[in-house]
């Protein structure tokens, strides 16, 4: 059987990442794709767990560094207990961000290091990096203004937007460093048109 494909979407807040990955799952589906639809942090029980105590508005008091070791806990179950037994099986996978979030938002945005953020991801994930890479490129002040629609906002979702400023330096940063494993679509447009442009970029490569 062959190795499935593994894609992560990545991109700030209020990019639409999850819409879009989410509307991509549908239609691979639609197509007779054996595909799975996942999230970070998430995605099995553990890993929700974990998403809890990250995202949970009252954690302010977490330091960035725990922050950044939670991510990485998070993300080593979810490779081990969902992503990789489902590659193995031959499906496409699809996950709402991955290991390049964790290098934007604690690495770069949370000034621990980018490198140091790396080795810590390096160590939980083993070099199981994502065959494709779909990166939402949207500025920090539009994402903001998208989330302000949200019933709910998380942790991450209330800090200011000179951190959110951050998470979109970080990612341009690392998608130079990463340039011929990304690829980047143009968030600002009509949400319709960013699905029908990620589809057909899937199409040509699945």
């Amino acid at each position: 059987m062959a190795k499935g494909q593994f894609i992560a979407f990545e991109g700030c807040d209020g990019s639409g990442k999850t819409t879009v990955s989410r509307a991509v799952y549908e239609r691979l589906k639609e197509e007779g794709y054996d595909v799975i639809y996942t999230r970070e942090p998430g995605g099995i029980e553990i890993s929700e767990q974990i998403r809890n105590v990250i995202l949970d508005p009252k954690n302010v008091t977490m330091d960035e560094r725990t922050e950044a070791l939670l991510y990485a806990a998070s993300r080593r179950q979810h490779l081990m207990e969902k992503v990789l037994p489902a590659l193995e099986q031959g499906k496409i996978v699809l996950s709402d961000r991955y290991v390049l979030s964790s290098l934007a938002y604690q690495g770069y945005a949370r000034g621990i290091g980018i490198e140091e953020v790396w080795r810590i991801n390096e160590f939980a994930i083993e070099d199981h990096m994502p065959d494709h890479t779909i990166f939402l490129d949207i500025e920090a002040k539009t994402g903001i203004e998208r989330l302000k629609n949200r019933a709910s906002l998380d942790r991450l979702d209330k800090e200011a937007l000179s951190f959110h400023e951050r998470v979109f330096d970080g990612y341009k940063k690392i998608n130079e460093m990463y340039k011929d494993q990304i690829v980047t679509f143009d968030a600002n447009r009509p949400a319709e048109e960013v699905i029908e442009n990620v589809w057909e970029y899937l199409k040509s490569v699945l």
